[in-house]
């Protein structure tokens, strides 16, 4: 079914649209067309959404029909709507449009580049000494075979105490290791969702999750998260889910990658009824739920408000720990994850034993580790914040209460031309582009808070520069972008 969006949703996203007063106000259809515009661009409305009628939009609006009329015509002008005669009006994006590029994202080994394009810390100091009591203790593991496609025993064990003192009881039964939470989606991805399966995804998202995917031939529909408090629409969250009925939900309700936003308690139990009554399963990546800054009081997993098995829960070692150490997992019910693990063995058997070993030592230490993460994320995004309030008071950032980077609003849409003038002067950085479907969210920037606070200070002053000289009009030809992650 194709999603719809009804007036009062519509007018809701809109905001203030209408257009402003004096010598040069441009008429009321105009502005309308343009708001619509904006929020394609910003990945707030969907393509290939219905709009509402002109005669239900005009009385939502408080403005005449012919204005919404108007304003349907020059979007279809402009190519950001497509109309059948008797059938309504569709978003679309203009020919030539096309859906970004996106993948595995592996930042090259160059010193002397800043790479704000990896959201992700470098290694502890603990793992050196957990390196060494896992490679002691893998002995008592050599007798065997060493394929464990769930996962080694007390690997589970301490994975589900996770869980259980997050208030969701859970077994070692529920879970099964993965080699990070990559592979935990694109296994959960190959169990649930047939090829050319209907699934929902926020905009803006992961964009690896957008490879696995698309990778599945998945037919994508989106839902718009701002980068303002709350970040999910809930009505049209919810509203998207009855109508779509897809066969698969990714969401990222803890720290939203990449705008950082928490979903409130109230939408999460929303969530998990309505994906009941859709047949829709959740998967949701709880990738950044331990990295709450600012005391921040953490909701409830939405696998709590789960009672038909529909909510299946990843995560991983990468983003509190380090993204060297290849384990995730997947929380779901006891016959859920015996389908899982029998769908792996045709893809890679098992994880690695010593790299699982390791990941009980540093379980065993999250307090420490933990803890001295986030004092160290809290102090680099407020450094963060302050440069870009400083040098680039213009772009709009709403600082995260967690999570490891910001969602930047810049002043015009040249994150892609941003990007490339900035990897010429030695700063990697991930366009807003990269984030979501169709060349959208170019008004959008994410800077990850990761690195030490000197390396943000130079990043941000070479940016600074960089932005200036494109509002000079240089001419530059600039080299193609390397793969970043």
């Amino acid at each position: 079914m194709t999603p719809q969006i009804r007036g009062a949703q519509l007018a809701r996203i809109l905001g203030h649209w209408h257009a402003l007063p004096g010598r040069r106000r441009s008429p009321d259809y105009s502005a309308l067309a343009d708001a619509v515009r904006g929020l394609l661009a910003d990945g707030r409305l969907a393509l290939g959404v219905r709009l509402p009628a002109e005669r239900e939009l005009a009385e939502t609006l408080g403005i005449s029909r012919t204005t919404v009329s108007a304003a349907y015509r020059q979007l279809r002008d402009t190519g950001h709507a497509r109309s059948r005669r008797g059938s309504g009006t569709w978003t679309a994006l203009p020919a030539g449009h096309k859906m970004a590029n996106f993948g595995l994202w592996t930042p090259a080994d160059d010193l002397d580049v800043i790479d704000l394009g990896c959201a992700a810390l470098a290694a502890p100091p603990q793992l050196v000494h957990a390196a060494r009591d896992a490679a002691e203790d893998l002995p008592r593991h050599l007798t065997g075979a060493g394929y464990h496609p769930t996962g080694i025993g007390e690997l589970r064990d301490a994975i589900a105490a996770l869980y259980t003192a997050r208030g969701l009881p859970t077994s070692a039964e529920q879970i099964m290791v993965t080699n990070g939470t990559q592979h935990a989606l694109d296994l959960v991805i190959r169990l649930v969702l047939p090829p050319g399966g209907p699934a929902l995804v926020e905009s803006p998202t992961y964009p690896n999750a957008l490879a696995a995917l698309t990778a599945r031939r998945a037919r994508i529909i989106t839902h718009g998260v701002s980068p303002d408090d709350p970040g999910w629409d809930d009505e049209l969250l919810l509203a998207t889910l009855r109508q779509t009925r897809p066969r698969l939900a990714y969401l990222i309700p803890e720290f939203h990658n990449p705008t950082g936003r928490l979903m409130p308690t109230a939408l999460r139990e929303r969530l998990a009824a309505t994906a009941a009554q859709t047949g829709t399963d959740l998967v949701v990546d709880e990738s950044f739920v331990e990295l709450a800054l600012d005391d921040t009081t953490m909701p409830p997993p939405v696998a709590l408000f789960d009672r038909s098995s529909r909510v299946v829960s990843i995560g991983g070692m990468s983003k509190p720990y380090w993204g060297g150490l290849r384990i995730g997992w997947v929380r779901a019910s006891a016959p859920q994850v015996q389908r899982l693990a029998a769908a792996r063995v045709g893809v890679d058997m098992a994880s690695p034993v010593l790299e699982q070993l390791v990941a009980v030592r540093l379980l065993a230490e999250a307090e420490t580790i933990v803890g001295e993460r986030r004092a160290q994320l809290a102090e680099q995004r407020d450094v963060l914040v302050g440069e870009l309030a400083r040098l680039l008071p213009q772009w709009r950032v709403v600082a995260p209460s967690g999570g490891v980077s910001l969602w930047a609003e810049l002043d015009g849409p040249i994150s892609s031309a941003l990007s490339r003038a900035a990897e010429a002067i030695g700063v990697r950085l991930a366009p807003g582009p990269r984030f979501g479907l169709d060349g959208t969210l170019e008004r959008f920037l994410r800077l990850p808070f990761t690195l030490p606070a000197a390396e943000l200070v130079e990043a941000v002053g070479r940016i600074a520069s960089v932005r200036y000289d494109l509002d000079r009009g240089n001419r530059m030809r600039w080299p193609e972008p390397a793969v970043i992650a």
